[in-house]
C-alpha cells in the first residue's frame, strides 16, 4: 500500500468514490461510495486529495489500460469495416462490429474524458483523416449527449453516427482532406449526396436503428435552412443529429487539412459560437463550450511568466485550468515538466496558441504520456 495523490483518471461525474479520501494533513475530506455529483468537486479532490492506494500488491504485471490504445484499436477495427460497408459488401455481423466500436469509444472516454478530448489536438497523425475525424466526432458528440443526459440509447446512436456519417464519401475524404483546388460541379454533387448515400449503406448493411439513421441523414442540415440535403431548418432536424453536426465541425476545425492548418480548439469553439446566430443552434454551441471548456483539454498556452504550457486538466473555474509547462521563456525544455496552477499571478494564461506557432519554437514534440501518464500511452 501506498498513499498516493488523486488524478484526473481516477475520477468522473457519476461514479462513486472507490476509496476514502484525505487531505495533506490526514483529514477525512470524502468518504469511500460518495457519489461525485459536479466538476468542481472533481476539481478540489484533484487539487487537495489523497488516497490509500493498494493497487499495486494486486494487479501483477498487466498493462495498464491507455485511453490512446483503446482510441487505435477503434480506429483500426474501423478500418477495413468501413470499406466493406461503403463498397456494398457489408459483413453479416456488421452492426455488431460497429456496436463494439463504439462501445470501445465509450470505454476510453469513462477511463479518460481528459485524454480521449485532448487526443484529438494531439493524436491525429495516428491513422488517415477520415478514420480518425470518425473517431474524433464520436469522442466529442459522446461527451455532448453525456453532458445533455441523454439516455444510454441515445448516447450509443450519436456514436455509432458518428463513426459512420462520410460512409457515402468514403472513395473521396482522404483525396478532399488533402486537395486545395475548389471542388467542381461532379464533386460537389457528390459531397451534397453523402449523407443520404450512408443513410442507405447502412440500411443495406442492416441496420434499422431510426435514431442512429436519422443523425447519418441529417447532420450536415443547418438551423436556417442553408445546409443539406433536405434544406431542413430549426425543429425539423432531430436533436441528436445537432450533436453530430456540433462534434463534426469542431473537429473538422482543430484538424490539419492539406489546405490549411489546425485551428487552435479555443478559435474553433468562438467561430461556433459565432456561426450559432445562424447556422447552429445557440444552446448546443454553448453547451459545447462547457462540455470542453474555455480552455479545451490539450491547448497550447503562453503563462504571464513566458512559459509555454499545455492544458492538462480543468480547474475549480474555467477561466483557470491546471496546464503542464514544457518550455521555459527562452524556450529551453523544462526537465521534468512542471505542473502550474493557472489562479497563481504568474502563472495566468497570457494567450493561446496554435500548434504552428509552438511548432517554430523548436521545442521536443509532445508526449501525451508526459502530461498524462500511463492512460495516455501510445
Amino acid at each position: 500500500m501506498k498513499i498516493r495523490k488523486v488524478t484526473a483518471a481516477d475520477l468522473q461525474l457519476g461514479m462513486p468514490i472507490p476509496w476514502n479520501v484525505y487531505s495533506n494533513s490526514g483529514a477525512l475530506l470524502v468518504r469511500k461510495g460518495h457519489m461525485l455529483a459536479s466538476a468542481n468537486q472533481i476539481a478540489y479532490l484533484i487539487e487537495c486529495g489523497s488516497f490509500e492506494d493498494y493497487s499495486e500488491a494486486s494487479s501483477g504485471s498487466a498493462e495498464p489500460a491507455s485511453v490512446l490504445r483503446k482510441l487505435d484499436g477503434a480506429c483500426q477495427a474501423l478500418d477495413g469495416l468501413q470499406a466493406a460497408i461503403a463498397g456494398g459488401a457489408a459483413p453479416p455481423d456488421a452492426r455488431r462490429k460497429l456496436e463494439g466500436i463504439a462501445a470501445t469509444v465509450g470505454d476510453a472516454i469513462s477511463l479518460n474524458v481528459d485524454i480521449a478530448t485532448a487526443s484529438i489536438l494531439h493524436h491525429q497523425r495516428g491513422a488517415p483523416y477520415p478514420l480518425r475525424h470518425c473517431i474524433n466526432t464520436a469522442i466529442v458528440a459522446r461527451v455532448l449527449a453525456l453532458a445533455r443526459d441523454r439516455p444510454p440509447a441515445d448516447v450509443m446512436a450519436v456514436t455509432l453516427a458518428a463513426l459512420t456519417m462520410n460512409l457515402g464519401m468514403l472513395e473521396h475524404h482522404q483525396r478532399w482532406h488533402d486537395g486545395a483546388a475548389p471542388f467542381d460541379a461532379a464533386e460537389r454533387g457528390r459531397m451534397l449526396a453523402h449523407p443520404e448515400r450512408s443513410e442507405r449503406l447502412l440500411r443495406q448493411a442492416g441496420v434499422t436503428d431510426h435514431a442512429w439513421l436519422d443523425c447519418v441523414l441529417h447532420h450536415h442540415e443547418n438551423e436556417d435552412g442553408t445546409g443539406y440535403p433536405f434544406g431542413k431548418v430549426g425543429a425539423q432536424i432531430p436533436p441528436l443529429a445537432k450533436l453530430v453536426s456540433m462534434a463534426d465541425r469542431y473537429c473538422a476545425r482543430v484538424s490539419e487539412r492539406g489546405y490549411r492548418p489546425p485551428m487552435a480548439a479555443n478559435a474553433a469553439l468562438r467561430d461556433m459560437l459565432l456561426e450559432a446566430r445562424t447556422t447552429l443552434h445557440t444552446n448546443l454551441a454553448s453547451l459545447l463550450i462547457r462540455a470542453l471548456g474555455i480552455y479545451p483539454i490539450g491547448s497550447w498556452v503562453r503563462l504571464l511568466n513566458g512559459e509555454v504550457a499545455v492544458v492538462a486538466r480543468r480547474g475549480l473555474q474555467s477561466t483557470t485550468p491546471h496546464v503542464v509547462s514544457l518550455l521555459g521563456p527562452r524556450g529551453a525544455p523544462l526537465e521534468p515538466p512542471p505542473e502550474r496552477d493557472t489562479r497563481v499571478g504568474v502563472y495566468a494564461i497570457r494567450e493561446v496558441l496554435t500548434h504552428a506557432q509552438v511548432a517554430a519554437l523548436n521545442g521536443p514534440p509532445l508526449r501525451m504520456e508526459r502530461i498524462w501518464g500511463p492512460a495516455a500511452a501510445v
